[in-house]
């Protein structure tokens, strides 16, 4: 593997006009330098369009598609990575922002290791409150040769802190990630570096170099920007434990797992769904004894 593999970003937007300038920028100043930006828009309404059509035209990098109709936030993500031309490709959102040696360090990684079918790295995250805050990973499991170590490992760091690890914004191999069915559900992006996690080992770079932008959404929201009945609002837990369940028993989908694998998998799961579960309930309780409590 050398410098000159093609690396492609993959850009959905909808309604991106005001914040997509510098996100492109940073994309198209990667010290890697065989790279396309693939620019999937989501029919979007305001002024994305003329902006992007403007930005291809200045440098060849850029690829355009624009879906005549909304298709939904989920199934424009996964356009924007099956369009795209290289064998390794790296989702970013539309007020993201990538430092210029993002893509080169994760090739290094993946260039020493040919298993990996993904490279994350650190990632900083600036919330609403404008405090920019990130977190180290420093375990090894990821890297297992033993794809339920790996599963059991994510599925740990689920119920730790959400700075750890952001495989969706990872670097990925194109080919077998985008083979991978997705399902639109709440929690999906956790369900979908499950996954991953089965299907072959992930490599990391302990350097930040990925920034990202979060809000604090109430989960209802959510459900209605990704276009999920409300009513999966109240039962997401669950409905990512079944769909996780039926994930490790689907032997066409998860090849050369053994009985005891699949058993393993299974019990990582429900143990994950059971951590989960008290910590719902423990936030609950409090919420209602601060309501209930004398003053």
């Amino acid at each position: 593997m050398s410098g000159s593999e093609l690396v492609s970003i993959a850009l959905p937007v909808r309604n991106g006009a005001e914040r997509l300038e510098p996100v492109v920028t940073s994309v198209l100043a990667q010290d890697h330098e065989n790279l396309e930006l693939v620019i999937s828009d989501n029919a979007s309404t305001d002024g994305t369009e003329e902006l992007c059509r403007e930005l291809a035209a200045r440098d060849g990098r850029i690829v355009y598609h624009r879906h005549p109709r909304n298709v939904g936030l989920l199934n424009n993500f996964i356009h924007a990575a099956r369009i795209s031309r290289g064998a390794f490709v790296r989702w970013i959102g539309d007020d993201d922002r990538l430092d210029p040696a993002c893509l080169s360090r994760a090739m290094e990684v993946f260039a020493a290791d040919e298993r990996l079918i993904l490279v994350t790295t650190q990632v900083a995250y600036t919330g609403p409150d404008g405090v920019t805050r990130t977190a180290a990973y420093d375990g090894t499991a990821l890297c297992s040769g033993d794809p339920v170590q790996r599963f059991r490992e994510w599925l740990r760091l689920l119920n730790e802190s959400p700075l750890l690890m952001d495989p969706l914004y990872g670097l990925l191999r194109r080919a077998p990630a985008t083979l991978i069915p997705r399902r639109n559900m709440l929690h999906e992006d956790e369900t979908f570096a499950a996954k991953l996690a089965l299907a072959g080992p992930w490599g990391h770079v302990p350097e930040v170099l990925a920034h990202r932008n979060t809000r604090v959404e109430r989960i209802t929201k959510v459900a209605r920007r990704l276009d999920v009945p409300s009513w999966q609002s109240r039962l997401s837990n669950t409905l990512q434990l079944r769909e996780l369940l039926r994930w490790v028993g689907d032997a066409e989908q998860v090849p050369g797992l053994t009985q005891v694998q699949r058993r393993r998998a299974r019990a990582a799961v429900l143990h994950m769904y059971a951590r989960r579960q008290r910590r719902t309930v423990t936030r609950r309780s409090r919420k209602l004894w601060s309501m209930v409590r004398p003053v």
